[in-house]
């Protein structure tokens, strides 16, 4: 291969590569029914996109609701306290699962990961397009159901039994919670088909020379994510089945006898546990943080090299602290359950394994750091993105050992300290990871096209101001006790009320946050549009996705993050499938 021609528009599949496609996968100008995988991967993008603006609204009327209750909204009306419970729910579901599984998985590993290992496709393109439109289908479900009688389900993203296994439990526990079931179920069968997928192509799809130990992080980070899928939605879809059953069919998994709900008691089940479903579901849920983060992690990486213009530090410990990352994750489920009443030996155990999961991710911020460290950087928006995913990162984990010891999390479980974790951890660094994937891919991922740089820092720097001003406090909210999933401040106990300035703080942070989205949302439609040509390899990355030549058949001679002088060019970096060559002294 020669050197790359960065002013030259590049094309994702030439004549010669397109001729040697199967012609009902499709080409990547079509959108439809295709079973092309970067076709797959925008219309992943695109229905992230969708759910996120719902999750943003949604998110709003709720802080809206807890300062003003009685403010009347236009085309909403006055929230009442099972609505803002509704909202809650829907906002949790859609971000956790139609966000945070959905983009950085299936949207950006459908975009990038075949090329970056040498594959022209996914191991099998059908599964992956009907992958896509089953999970459409549970998103389109999951909406429908804050339009039905009753509304939407108000059992939190969570759905923990009695309550979601009791029709008559209040309005939206009819068939706004059934909705919510079907739709996680179907969800639940589309990521494993996706999970099959990913591990197949991955195993199978390699090209000559490519490795396991030359694979970029960003595909190591798939696969392991992959492989969490397919142990975890697995289970997470037995134990909708279970809830479903227990709701309609006059079974007891979760249910006991001897309840009483709006007065009447509920006959005709006994022998459940509602126990059993927090181990059913944490035991999908914790997996679930690394499916959303692992991916971030890869991406991370990936930047941190590419825009350091250095090899990833320590990139075998890399590789270890993502395997060991994902072997962990399905141990410590039980610390969501500290306040259960499980034994206290489990919780013990519980305990000392979720310590022992920040050992490797102790390990990537270190390498993080030493990759940048010495690097000759290039601040571009994906770099910055990436950047603050660690800042992020660093900053949400603190609080996971806190809350990992048993006395204080009893204290500080049904409290705003929670919100603020999960959100600082799982949801904002997992949505940076997203951000720098979008600028830094955006030339795949809307051919020959890029985004704006001077407002993707503008974005960049509202967002991280932003996210920091509307989290932040919620830790110390938690510390004064304030209750999660309440439904407003406002007329409640007295020691809430003194919270209420910081309550007013964090609304209107949230609302800046909300607006500096629209940046991004400019950007994104404009560049797609009119956006400035991308040339061949215009971030000078080292990974096969950049290949000019995708009809020639690749062999891999180098590891993925190869940068450094070299005597036969003037570039500094060197693409995975170029011939051997020495490097200057």
């Amino acid at each position: 291969m020669g050197t790359a021609n960065n002013s030259a528009p590049r094309g994702d599949h030439p004549p010669n590569a397109a001729k040697s496609l199967p012609r009902w996968m499709g080409h990547e100008s079509s959108f439809s029914f295709s079973a092309h995988h970067r076709v797959i991967a925008r219309q992943y993008f695109l229905l992230s996109l969708a759910a996120v603006l719902i999750g943003i609204v949604l998110s709003l009327l709720m802080r809206l609701h807890i300062v003003w209750p009685e403010l009347r909204i236009p085309f909403f009306g006055q929230i009442k306290p099972e609505q803002y419970l509704a909202y809650m729910t829907m906002h949790g579901t859609l971000m956790v699962f139609f966000v945070l599984s959905v983009a950085p998985q299936n949207a950006f590993g459908n975009l990038v990961l075949p090329e970056q290992i040498g594959a022209r496709a996914m191991a099998f393109p059908r599964l992956n397009m009907f992958s896509f439109w089953t999970t459409l289908l549970a998103f389109m479900v999951m909406v429908s159901a804050l339009f039905v009688a009753g509304g939407g389900s108000m059992s939190g993203w969570t759905q923990y039994p009695p309550l979601s296994a009791i029709t008559s439990a209040g309005s939206g526990q009819g068939r706004g919670t059934d909705l919510w079931i079907v739709s996680i179920a179907i969800f639940c069968v589309a990521s494993l088909m996706s999970a099959v997928n990913f591990i197949t192509t991955v195993l199978r799809g390699r090209v000559e020379g490519m490795s396991l130990m030359r694979m970029p992080l960003t595909v190591w980070s798939w696969f392991v994510t992959a492989m969490l899928t397919l142990l975890s939605f697995s289970v997470l879809l037995a134990a909708a089945l279970l809830l479903f059953s227990d709701r309609h069919w006059g079974t007891s998994f979760y249910l006991p006898a001897g309840l009483v709900v709006n007065g009447a008691a509920v006959a005709g089940h006994s022998g459940g546990s509602p126990l059993l479903w927090q181990h059913l579901f944490w035991f999908f849920g914790h997996p679930e943080v690394y499916i959303a983060i692992l991916p971030g992690m890869g991406v991370t990486s990936h930047m941190l090299s590419t825009f350091s213009r250095k090899p990833v530090y320590g990139y075998r410990g890399m590789v270890y602290s993502l395997l060991a990352i994902g072997v962990l994750g399905f141990m410590v489920w039980g610390h969501h359950m500290f306040v259960a009443g499980i034994s206290p030996y489990a919780v013990l155990a519980f305990s000392t394994l979720t310590m022992v999961i920040a050992v490797p991710s102790s390990v990537k911020v270190i390498n993080w750091l030493g990759t940048l460290r010495g690097g000759r950087i290039r601040f571009s928006v994906p770099l910055l993105f990436s950047v603050g995913f660690v800042s992020l990162f660093i900053t949400g984990g603190l609080s996971g050992p806190i809350l990992a010891q048993p006395a204080v999390d009893m204290y500080l479980h049904d409290t705003y300290f929670v919100v603020a974790h999960f959100h600082m951890i799982m949801g904002m660094a997992a949505v940076f990871a997203i951000f720098a994937a979008t600028y830094f891919w955006f030339p795949l991922l809307f051919p020959d096209r890029m985004m704006n740089e001077t407002l993707g820092r503008a974005h960049f720097w509202l967002t991280f101001i932003g996210a920091y001003a509307t989290f932040m406090p919620m830790h110390f909210l938690g510390l004064a006790g304030n209750p999660r999933q309440y439904s407003q401040i406002a007329g409640s106990a007295k020691y809430l009320q003194k919270l209420l300035p910081v309550h007013m703080f964090i609304t209107i942070s949230a609302f800046v946050l909300a607006a500096a989205q629209f940046i991004f949302i400019y950007n994104l439609m404009h560049s797609a549009a009119r956006g400035k040509f991308s040339g061949a390899n215009p971030w000078e990355a080292t990974t096969l996705e950049w290949e000019i030549d995708h009809g020639q058949k690749l062999t891999v001679h180098h590891d993925p993050y190869v940068f450094g002088p070299r005597e036969d060019s003037r570039r500094d970096y060197t693409m995975q499938s170029e011939p051997p060559y020495t490097y200057k002294s």
